[in-house]
């Protein structure tokens, strides 16, 4: 995914939404692995065992965003019928008009039974129709924090994960060296003595500030209300604690690194292959880039931004698979049947992994070949180790059309200092919320 969003245009990431997670209900015993129980004769003969047939099911449609798993998708709707007698309809993907054709295809009452939707605003737009899966069974594997939720209740099972922080080449920096904003400017100044750019940025707006300035906001205690009194002027970036050290990072950066004005992706991550850059505030999606050099000579890891101290990896869903609550009752188990399957059968868990090259974003799915970046993800989401991706809350096209222009003018501007940038914010922010 080279980003999180299409938006970012930037690169096709290796494992873009990383993990299609679970959603699926009771399967009245259509686990591919169920079987009846041993029933013994009144005489006490041998049981005999037999496995019992699967429960049959209607029907249901299934319609997705994602062009990328759409061969496999139809593949693994093959080997459902073929394990459990019961059809799935896939849909053909459709990209970017996706959420038109979905509110079209909604709103006649033509289904899908089962669908993907956004993290964000698309959820919000879809709302009323997500049904409600809180007593499922197999929700409870969702990985902490990353359920799809709506007044209270779990109403999407992600795709997947996929995560950012700070990529690291770990033969030039140490974790415990990079623990804190004096230790992230010790560090910096010191491979700048030796000839090294220690941190880099890329000029493309989700890069140079779309995932750096996630980190204040996720730091919040309730950021999604913090949002929502900056929409409305209550609070200011310039006035909150956690915003002024970040100011204080990006001056760090900024006096000690390539203008990253100067900087496109490819060759931030080129720079970083071959040695020249020591750290880089980028993804998991970046490995398929770094697997291009071949043996880089040096083992790298993901870390945390240490803004506040954070020991946490920004992680956050992409997409999640929802059922139609305005589905027909049937339709419905037949749809909670199948994610069931889906999302606790061997042919599912592995489609998921292995075919659709998700991170998985349920604790019951293993993934023992993930890249390097991909596994630290893989092993914070687990462990709950996450901060929420809050740039999923701000307004629509905000960090495109205000946030990046602003970050722009910081960086051309030598004599802008991080605290002027904060007020920057602040008024295009206001201006953008209008």
């Amino acid at each position: 995914m080279r980003n999180v969003k299409k938006a970012f245009g930037i690169v096709t990431a290796a494992a873009l939404v990383a993990g299609l997670a679970g959603c699926g209900g009771s399967n009245g015993g259509n686990d591919s692995n169920a079987s009846g129980s041993p029933s013994a004769s009144a005489s006490g003969s041998a049981s005999a065992s037999a496995s019992a047939a699967p429960e049959k099911f209607e029907k249901i449609s299934l319609f997705q965003s994602k062009v990328e798993i759409a061969e496999p998708l139809e593949a693994l709707a093959k080997k459902y019928k073929e394990e459990t007698g019961n059809e799935v309809e896939v849909w053909g993907s459709a990209g970017d008009a996706y959420a038109t054709q979905l509110q079209a295809k909604l709103t006649a009452g033509q289904g899908p039974t089962v669908f993907s939707v956004a993290t964000g605003a698309e959820a919000e737009k879809f709302k009323s129709y997500l049904y409600d899966l809180s007593n499922e069974p197999f929700t409870a594997s969702i990985a902490p924090h990353m359920a799809l939720e709506a007044d209270g209740k779990v109403v999407g099972v992600p795709y997947g994960v996929e995560g950012f922080g700070i990529v690291y080449n770990k033969s030039l920096v140490d974790p415990k060296d990079v623990s804190n904003l004096d230790s992230f400017t010790k560090t910096l100044e010191k491979l700048k003595a030796e000839g090294k750019n220690g941190f880099s940025l890329s000029q493309e707006a989700y890069f140079l500030i779309g995932h750096l300035i996630n980190m204040p906001f996720a730091l919040q205690a309730d950021p999604q209300a913090f949002i929502d009194k900056l929409n409305k002027g209550e609070v200011k970036m310039a006035d909150t604690k956690e915003f002024q050290e970040f100011a204080k990072f990006l001056d760090a950066i900024k006096a000690n690194g390539t203008n990253p004005m100067e900087v496109k992706y490819d060759t931030q991550m080129g720079d970083f292959a071959t040695g020249k850059t020591a750290m880089v505030h980028q993804g998991n999606w970046s490995y398929g880039m770094l697997k291009d050099y071949g043996d880089l000579g040096f083992d790298i890891g993901m870390m945390p931004f240490p803004l506040a101290g954070n020991t946490k990896l920004s992680v956050g869903v992409a997409s999640n698979w929802v059922i139609n609550a305005k589905a027909s009752p049937e339709q419905i188990k037949a749809a909670s049947a199948f994610l069931n399957w889906l999302f606790t059968s061997e042919t599912g868990k592995n489609a998921i992994v292995n075919e659709f090259k998700f991170i998985p974003a349920l604790t019951n799915i293993e993934a023992d070949d993930l890249d390097p970046l991909s596994k630290a993800v893989f092993e914070a989401t687990k462990s709950g180790q996450t901060v929420t991706w809050a740039f999923n809350m701000f307004p629509q096209g905000i960090i495109v059309n205000d946030l990046a222009p602003a970050a722009q003018e910081f960086f051309l501007d030598k004599n802008m200092t991080g605290e002027q940038f904060l007020q920057k914010l602040d008024a295009a922010w206001a201006k953008a919320a209008k």
